[in-house]
């Protein structure tokens, strides 16, 4: 299969690749802004000796051209996309009236606005049966505990759910699915400067092999759908 994920130079999006190259003869672009990152990760994946190719794709999804600079490096490698995990991320854990309109603009853009123009981008190349999954967090969830600190992020993955659930619904004629996969907390970088000392019970391993699991075959029971993925609320 051809797979795109984001942010995937560490954390989940990092293990989501290893985990793709483990389960199959898979031909993987690994987008990030950190290209130190993605050479590590390659090298990683090469040295699991499997059939699978990872192409690291060095690319800042907040501000550059994705028509005019990503897209063209993408159709080098193929023009049929059959998986999409749109995986980076950002967070800030802050007051909500020490927030900036910066800062407002970056979470956003990393969380939501990047899912957006990745979707729309590659929508004339996904194949019929085609899996996007957008991954947000129980932050993000309805009806799930919030946590001070995060206002903006927990409101920008609710607006990812909800992009999610109207895609799904918008793309039906094509025969592509769109899931939302809400995260409680997992053992990562990410997780570690924003809340120093906290532990899950998750790893980004683990994690990661279940969102590859469900990338390959949740299109197939469903669609539209916002499930939950956490044993705690955060």
């Amino acid at each position: 299969m051809n797979i795109i994920i984001t942010g995937a130079s560490r954390g989940i999006g990092f293990e989501i690749v290893k985990a793709f190259c483990r389960g199959g003869d898979h031909t993987i672009i690994a987008i990030s802004r950190n290209l130190s990152y993605l050479k590590k990760l390659m090298e990683e994946c090469k040295g699991m000796k499997t059939g699978a190719k990872v192409i690291p794709l060095e690319f800042d999804l907040n501000y550059q051209e994705y028509r005019s600079h990503l897209l063209p490096d993408i159709l080098k490698v193929f023009n049929e996309v059959d998986i999409l995990i749109n995986n980076a991320g950002k967070l800030f854990n802050k007051p909500f009236e020490e927030f900036s309109d910066l800062e407002y603009n970056e979470i956003f853009d990393t969380n939501v606005k990047s899912a957006f123009r990745m979707i729309q981008m590659l929508l004339p190349h996904f194949v019929k049966n085609a899996h996007i999954v957008n991954i947000s967090s129980m932050g993000g969830y309805q009806g799930s505990q919030k946590f001070s600190g995060l206002s903006l992020y927990s409101a920008s993955k609710a607006a990812v759910a909800v992009l999610s659930e109207a895609l799904a619904e918008e793309f039906k004629d094509r025969d592509i699915a769109v899931n939302c996969l809400a995260l409680g907390a997992v053992n990562t970088e990410m997780l570690e400067e924003a809340f120093p000392g906290l532990q899950s019970d998750l790893d980004a391993e683990s994690i990661a092999n279940y969102i590859q699991y469900f990338a390959m075959e949740g299109n197939k029971y469903f669609n539209g759908k916002i499930l939950p993925v956490a044993k705690t609320t955060l």
